[in-house]
């Protein structure tokens, strides 16, 4: 793990998140009685996808490289050279679950209903939260487990959506715990393996895995109290700015129609297009 690892982290979802989130804000707009979420909103034309596209040649990259970084490790620390393996194991599961969504998009197959790719979405975040953080202890590990906690947010929010995919407000929060993701993996990034950023008193994380120890080390206990005091106001701090934000990007939207996103296509959309379309019509026929 490196701070170059968590800048790409923060970057994909980061801007997935806010594409989620303003996608489903302007759909949510156009109308809230017919509001559907959806396992990806696709765009016309077929450009503007360019980051699903980017996603699939990404993560299996990073899933080898997961795995190369596993077998080349060597190290001590047993329990942290299979946390390489376990990752592997986390970005390939996104990854088949990126693969079915474009299946389902380019081939028409309906029988894969957003429901199914919500459960296995749910599923891959469980693993997630499993996973992470594992082989590490103490103030790293700690940083690491509150990406565990949200992810643990991602899972509930993917079931709940697979049951009921009109809850705007789940969707919603879904999008806005994914920035909050991409914000808080980048700080952990800036303070476990950069000395600039490192917690006062303590030495990164890197300095201590080259001493064969899983752990932030800090010079007095006072350092290591205060440094985990300091993360926890860091992480309440990130939830704040991420949700004034986020409501702050539902009021522009709300307010100004010319800012919205274009229309999204894919068969639910289509779906959700038509019922309107025949309600619209309604009043016509019964006039006749």
């Amino acid at each position: 793990m490196s701070l170059a690892t968590h800048f790409t982290a923060f970057l994909i979802l980061s801007t997935l998140g806010i594409r989620r989130l303003v996608c489903c804000i302007c759909n949510y707009l156009k109308n809230p009685s017919l509001y559907r979420s959806k396992s990806w909103f696709f765009s016309d034309p077929k450009w503007k996808n360019l980051d699903l596209y980017s996603l699939l040649i990404i993560l299996p990259i990073s899933c080898f490289s997961h795995v190369f970084l596993f077998l080349a490790f060597s190290g001590n620390n047993v329990m942290y050279r299979f946390s390489f393996l376990m990752q592997s194991l986390v970005i390939f599961c996104f990854w088949v679950l990126l693969v079915i969504v474009v299946v389902r998009e380019s081939f028409d197959l309906y029988v894969i209903v957003d429901g199914l790719i919500y459960s296995f979405g749910g599923v891959c975040f469980g693993v997630e939260f499993l996973m992470n953080g594992k082989g590490l202890v103490g103030l790293g590990g700690d940083m690491y487990g509150h990406l565990g906690e949200l992810a643990f947010v991602c899972a509930g929010c993917c079931l709940c959506l697979a049951v009921k995919p009109s809850l705007f407000f789940v969707e919603f929060l879904f999008d806005v715990v994914l920035v909050l993701k991409g914000t808080w993996v980048l700080q952990v990034g800036l303070l476990l393996y950069t000395e600039a950023f490192a917690l006062d008193g303590c030495e990164s994380l890197l300095v201590g895995l080259g001493k064969g120890k899983n752990d932030v080390k800090c010079d007095l206990d006072e350092n290591r109290l205060r440094g985990t005091a300091l993360m926890n106001l860091l992480f309440i701090i990130h939830v704040v700015v991420v949700m004034v934000m986020s409501f702050g990007l539902f009021a522009l939207l709300n307010r100004s129609k010319r800012m919205r996103c274009g229309d999204t296509s894919g068969p639910l959309l289509a779906e959700v297009g038509s019922e309107g379309v025949s309600m619209r019509t309604l009043p016509d026929v019964e006039i006749e």
